[in-house]
């Protein structure tokens, strides 16, 4: 692996790869060879550190990247104790099961479109709801939510090609596709939590590029207040976190 282009933290990657096969030859070597494809070191492991908590994550289940860790740390603050939190699109849970390992005595519930993740998320610990966003959630969530978080598909679709050349081999482009300028579920996300948050309550979305101003005037006239790009270390746009001030006329 370490002489295999195309690895980014390759001897990490060889230790977590060693440590699974816990001595074991032959599943170290189709361990490897597993890896070599291409195909995701957590689908091989079935687990993830996210933030410090082991997510276990199955195959064909979208695995959580390390760039979401910020919004995850940023929920984690935005969630009272003993408050409510909504994750959704939340593939294995991870960031839900975030939220609840720093939060036990909130209320955290996620859901996701793919019933493979709804299963895996549901073996993390997490209340989770098959359905299309907030479709599903119960209905006593209205008004009374802290936080809604999200790591949504914000690839916009002409981007899609540029992504990591292994990305589709495994995985769907279902867990990336934005559409055209990569904003149609952020929207969409936007437009629903209004129902959900009280006042005072954040939406925290994961996106990049110019999304954030893309959303900006829509933001403003749902209601949402104190808006803040979040970037990483390197200046690069990683999300938005708005404060839902009062309901829409």
């Amino acid at each position: 692996m370490l002489a295999h282009e195309g690895f980014i933290a390759a001897a990490e990657e060889a230790e977590e790869l060693l440590a699974y096969a816990a001595g074991d030859p032959t599943l170290l070597d189709a361990s490897v060879r597993r890896r070599l494809t291409g195909e995701p070191l957590a689908w091989i492991t079935g687990t993830v550190s996210f933030c410090d908590v082991v997510v276990h994550v199955d195959p064909d289940v979208y695995v959580p990247r390390w760039l979401s860790e910020p919004l995850a740390r940023r929920a984690v603050e935005r969630l009272p104790a003993g408050g409510t939190a909504i994750d959704l699109c939340t593939g294995s849970g991870a960031i839900a099961a975030v939220l609840r390992a720093h939060h036990p005595d909130a209320r955290v519930v996620a859901s996701d479109i793919d019933a493979r993740a709804v299963a895996c998320a549901a073996a993390n610990g997490v209340e989770v709801y098959l359905g299309d966003l907030f479709t599903t959630l119960p209905g006593d969530l209205a008004g009374q939510v802290d936080v809604v978080v999200s790591v949504v598909p914000y690839v916009p679709t002409p981007e899609l090609p540029l992504l990591q050349r292994d990305t589709f081999a495994f995985e769907s482009p279902l867990s990336y596709d934005g559409g055209a300028d990569g904003t149609d579920t952020l929207r969409r996300v936007v437009r629903d939590s209004p129902r959900f948050l009280r006042p005072g309550g954040a939406l925290l979305l994961e996106l990049g590029g110019d999304q954030a101003d893309l959303l900006t005037d829509e933001l403003v006239r749902l209601g949402y207040l104190e808006l803040t790009v979040l970037t990483d270390e390197d200046g690069d746009v990683r999300g938005v976190e708005a404060t839902f001030g009062q309901r829409p006329s």
